[in-house]
């Protein structure tokens, strides 16, 4: 059953109290000012599935605020996902203004300040989770609070419908049914969230660079292990492995081509070493994250026009002839 808070029952004098600790109390702690001389009544239904407590709040003119001193008594890392049906709610976090009207969705961040002025009657309903429920890097998130997200097209509107509607049939929901639909509302808030940040990576390529550069020295920290996949780097980054595969993309490389490449440098490296000699070629590839043998000989020899063999063999004459020739040296 749902619950039901109203404020309707009290006189307007109560009303203000009353409505500062539902509003905290459904949400996180935050300072409430309501606008109106006699305040209106306010009301609250709340639901839950699985990790998302579902809020439709109903009232009159208000501002709503979250600031330091309130985070330092109640820091929960937790994220507010407000879907606008009525009135319009102008929010500022992270240095951002922007405008929600109705069918427009927003995202706000608990656990840094921000503000929301409500200047006349509104409805909304809110998808209030933890943070750890939303895998995507928390650079990400910063970028898009307080950033009006249009229910009317695109990926947006996927997100604005499935919202409103599992709002809607959320008590006919069984518990197992109703965390699945959860999860998948959090996995559509996830590819929106991509779709945005590469959208604004693209238009910022400093954003761009440096997500490589991460991106990379991960992959180089890591070339031993042999589950160095796609899916697991982007796991370990909090991003889609689509927008993974777009970082490479936009140097004219792929993910799996690239770390192939600097895995055989470090095997070329080694096979010249002395301690080759007694490791043996399958050691020193499986040093790298090669884990077939087969494979990693077809790979070399395709790389470098030798075998792995052949290259342990004479590949200190031309490794000598490439650095005086002016090559740079494997280190």
């Amino acid at each position: 059953m749902p619950t039901v808070l109203s404020t309707a029952p009290l006189s307007a004098a109560d009303r203000a109290e009353c409505w500062h600790a539902a509003v905290s109390g459904t949400f996180v702690p935050m300072e409430v000012r309501l606008l109106e001389p006699e305040p209106a009544p306010g009301t609250i239904v709340g639901s839950r599935l699985g990790p998302l407590q579902i809020s439709r709040v109903q009232a009159g003119p208000q501002t709503v605020r979250r600031n330091k001193r309130h985070i330092a008594r109640d820091d929960r890392n937790s994220l507010i996902v407000t879907l606008q049906e009525r009135g319009t709610a102008l929010k500022e976090q992270d240095g951002r203004e922007c405008v929600i009207g109705p069918g427009a969705f927003s995202l706000s961040d608990a656990s840094r300040p921000f503000t929301i002025r409500l200047a006349e009657p509104f409805t909304f309903t809110s998808f209030h989770f933890p943070r750890t429920e939303l895998q995507v890097r928390d650079e990400d998130l910063r970028a898009l609070t307080a950033t009006a997200f249009s229910g009317q097209e695109g990926s947006g509107a996927l997100v604005a419908t499935f919202l409103a509607r599992m709002a809607r049939e959320a008590e006919g929901f069984g518990d197992a049914v109703g965390r699945r639909v959860a999860a998948t509302a959090l996995d559509l808030m996830v590819l929106l969230i991509d779709e945005w940040h590469s959208r604004l990576a693209t238009e910022n390529p400093q954003v761009t660079a440096a997500s490589l550069d991460r991106v990379k020295e991960h992959v180089l920290r890591n070339l031993d292990d042999p589950n160095l996949t796609p899916p697991a780097i982007a796991a370990a980054h909090r991003m889609s492995v689509r927008y993974l595969h777009k970082l490479f993309q936009l140097e004219g490389a792929t993910v799996g081509g690239w770390i192939r490449t600097q895995r055989l440098e470090r095997c070329r490296r080694d096979l010249l070493r002395p301690m080759a000699r007694e490791m043996g070629v399958a050691a020193v590839a499986q040093r790298w994250g090669f884990v077939n043998p087969s494979h990693f000989s077809r790979a070399f020899r395709a790389a470098y026009g030798t075998t792995p063999r052949e290259w342990q063999v004479h590949g200190r004459s031309a490794a000598h002839c490439e650095n005086t020739s002016g090559a740079p040296a494997d280190k």
